[in-house]
């Protein structure tokens, strides 16, 4: 195969690929885009505050908690980061405080044995709220985790885009440059010698 026939060929595969990982990219970046944007509108509307490390509910909180919660002590809940760690630093403490570490289903569960229990009903009632809330906020999590792997998936199709476009081009500049009788592997004779 001439060497000209074989650069041009890369050259053009290598413009194809570039181009489709170029429009890949874009439409991962729209995916960032759409996945952050709903997660916040989402969790703006709910108009959630994390609590200020002054609050009695902050200070109740074990020191890992704290530590995970003063980080956005104050703050309103707009990120996935942020349902994260309030679903998971926050909702969930007072939870397992609640139910002395038993879940709705096992707080159900006693309840609907002992169903003249008010105060086991009630505190079954905001546990499932409890938990519902907590459920919802690790899917808006889940979410806007999906947006963060796009946007790093657009960044690398970019740059890969970008490398095979620089490359392209450089194959397309070779193929001008070689002189059009080049073979792409040389053909090597080998001669033999019979010895008698």
């Amino acid at each position: 195969m001439r060497r000209k026939t074989f650069d041009a060929l890369v050259s053009a595969g290598g413009l194809v690929l570039a181009a489709v990982l170029l429009v890949a990219g874009g439409l991962l970046m729209w995916g960032y885009s759409f996945a952050n944007g709903q997660v916040r509108d989402q969790l703006v509307a709910q108009k959630i505050v994390f609590p200020t490390k002054s609050n009695a509910g902050f200070k109740a909180l074990p020191a890992s908690d704290q530590a995970a919660m003063g980080v956005y002590a104050g703050q309103a809940l707009t990120t996935g980061a942020q349902a994260k760690t309030y679903a998971d630093h926050f909702i969930a403490v007072h939870l397992a405080e609640m139910g002395q570490g038993k879940t709705y289903s096992q707080l159900s569960a006693a309840s609907l044995a002992q169903p003249k229990n008010t105060a086991l009903a009630g505190l079954v009632q905001t546990v499932f709220r409890g938990t519902t809330l907590r459920s919802m906020l690790l899917e808006a999590y889940g979410f806007w985790q999906m947006g963060q792997i796009a946007l790093f998936a657009a960044v690398a199709s970019f740059i890969g885009g970008g490398l095979l476009l620089i490359l392209s081009i450089a194959g397309l500049v070779h193929e001008r440059r070689v002189p059009a009788e080049t073979e792409l592997l040389t053909k090597t004779v080998h001669t033999s010698t019979v010895t008698a």
